[in-house]
């Protein structure tokens, strides 16, 4: 193949079908954090769910509850999986912390 040939390739459009479409509950959710910022929601982000998550994520308000910086119960149950197959502990701090659980998964995997 020549450089050329390469090259238009490469410049060629991309198939979407990689692209999921956003989920009911990401665009409510997105319209509600829109509409409490005064943000508008831009067109990409209403077409792909994950740049709708990007989206999200950057503009969501942080959550002032006690419990916010817990894991998730889908986290604490990967991690229970990997300890039971690695016959490894977690370690109860883990359970208080979302960050640490996860540094806890990615070193254990």
């Amino acid at each position: 193949m020549t450089n050329a040939a390469r090259q238009s390739w490469y410049d060629a459009p991309s198939n979407d079908y990689h692209m999921l479409p956003v989920t009911d509950r990401q665009m409510r959710y997105a319209r509600a954090i829109a509409q409490q910022s005064a943000l508008e929601i831009p067109v990409e982000a209403q077409r792909d769910r994950r740049a709708m998550s990007q989206w999200i994520s950057a503009h969501k308000q942080d959550d002032p509850s006690p419990f916010a910086n817990y894991p998730t119960g889908k986290q604490v149950a990967f991690a229970e999986r990997i300890s039971r197959s690695k016959r490894r502990p977690i370690p109860s701090e883990c359970f208080r912390d979302k960050h640490m659980m996860s540094r806890w998964i990615d070193t254990n995997k």
